[in-house]
């Protein structure tokens, strides 16, 4: 049992060692001297502040808990950079975050893996559909702009588009966070980021790992990666294999970049720091290139109710033809009328104010199309009625008979939609 009276002897004799005041103390942890005089008459400082008052001591947080220090060892773990006590407290906090009311989820915070009962007596031949996924550079904007937990949104609607394509209802996540030091606010923020988001897409997030690693990541990186696993099927599968000439080619909308085409985005914010302030749309541009990654959970799973859906691209890194053609049959390619796509603002003030040729556009961002669905032709305009429920959805091609994958005619318009 930890000894308040104790620790709070103890950090007053570090202080005074320090040869500091309190309000010394306060001033270098932005908190009141009230509260550090608090702390040393026997009330334990707000776990968030035990690093930083461990730091400043140069001690570490076992230390401060035990209210001595250990004289045993010269090296400690904590010492290192890595303080078990601290990251445990603040494992702890994050519980909240896990709950959750799905009753397949069998163990909770603590027990060395996750179990989920996947009994799904509906499904008579089920297919675990599994994928990995990190939100690429974007995450370093975002932590320098204040999105952190929008950013877990991009990593884990991300992870639901790859699975749902293929016709796989998400269920449960696991994530990963490696920094360099743990901030608890911050790792907050992105446990709650991505418990909400799991949440809105009806999975759960069954645990993860908050690796701390000071001598391999710098202090202030953060880097997130997520696993998903859904479940489908082996008779519902859509991979495109059941694609035939004659198909129907729809586009539906995205919001903006998802999370493709950042480090050149951040090349054009490097050359041209005045942009980040620059109105398009009536929001600046990094309000723009900022929102969250769309979610098609919703306007799939209505889909689903419409026959004829033969394949489902998500595009992402590499744009229609680099994500289209990974569904296609051999022998079959997709015709696509550029001339067709609605492409965004952002879109086209990037083209503009980088001087971006089409084919460049079109290999780096979406421009416009988040998801692609090949349809037969006698279910296109259902198709199309269930997923305006939720998003813009449009025809941009047909599926012919030969070789090429990925052909566009016709130009983008550029100047407006």
């Amino acid at each position: 049992m930890l000894d308040y009276k104790k620790t709070g002897t103890f950090l007053a004799s570090k202080r005074k060692q320090a040869q500091m005041t309190q309000a010394d103390v306060a001033q270098k942890l932005g908190v009141s001297f009230q509260a550090v005089s608090k702390w040393e008459n026997g009330t334990l400082p707000n776990v968030e502040l035990l690093s930083d008052l461990a730091r400043l001591f140069g001690i570490t947080v076992d230390e401060i808990l035990a209210g001595e220090e250990k004289t045993e060892a010269s090296y400690s773990y904590s010492k290192a950079g890595v303080d078990i006590s601290y990251t445990d407290a603040m494992k702890r906090e994050m519980t909240q975050f896990l709950k959750t009311e799905d009753r397949r989820v069998l163990n909770g915070l603590g027990q060395f893996a996750s179990l989920y009962d996947i009994e799904f007596p509906e499904i008579p031949h089920p297919v675990l559909v599994l994928k990995s996924e990190e939100p690429g550079s974007k995450q370093k904007l975002a932590m320098e702009y204040g999105y952190s937990e929008s950013i877990c949104h991009d990593m884990i609607n991300h992870l639901v588009n790859d699975i749902m394509v293929m016709g796989a209802r998400p269920l449960a996540v696991l994530d990963t966070i490696v920094c360099g030091s743990a901030e608890k606010e911050t790792i907050k923020s992105f446990i709650k980021g991505i418990s909400d988001a799991c949440r809105e897409n009806g999975c759960s997030l069954v645990g993860g790992e908050t690796s701390i690693q000071p001598q391999v990541v710098e202090k202030g990186v953060y880097v997130l990666t997520s696993s998903i696993a859904g479940i489908l099927s082996k008779d519902k599968v859509i991979d495109g294999s059941g694609i035939t000439e004659g198909d129907t080619v729809l586009a539906v909308a995205s919001n903006g970049l998802h999370t493709n085409g950042y480090s050149l985005v951040r090349m054009l914010m490097d050359q041209m720091p005045q942009i980040k302030l620059e109105k398009i749309d009536g929001e600046t541009f990094i309000e723009q290139i900022m929102k969250p990654h769309t979610t098609y959970r919703n306007a799939i799973r209505n889909l689903l109710e419409c026959p004829g859906i033969h394949g489902m691209a998500h595009i992402t890194g590499g744009g229609i033809q680099g994500n289209l053609c990974r569904i296609l049959p051999d022998g079959l390619y997709a015709d696509i009328d550029l001339s067709k796509i609605k492409t965004l603002p952002i879109f086209r003030y990037i083209q503009r104010i980088g001087n971006i040729d089409e084919a460049e556009m079109l290999s780096t961002f979406n421009c416009g199309v988040g998801l692609i669905v090949v349809v037969s032709e006698r279910y296109a305009e259902q198709a199309i009625r269930n997923i305006a429920k939720y998003h813009d959805c449009y025809e941009i091609g047909r599926i012919r008979k030969g070789n090429g994958k990925v052909l566009f005619r016709n130009s983008v318009n550029w100047e407006s939609s």
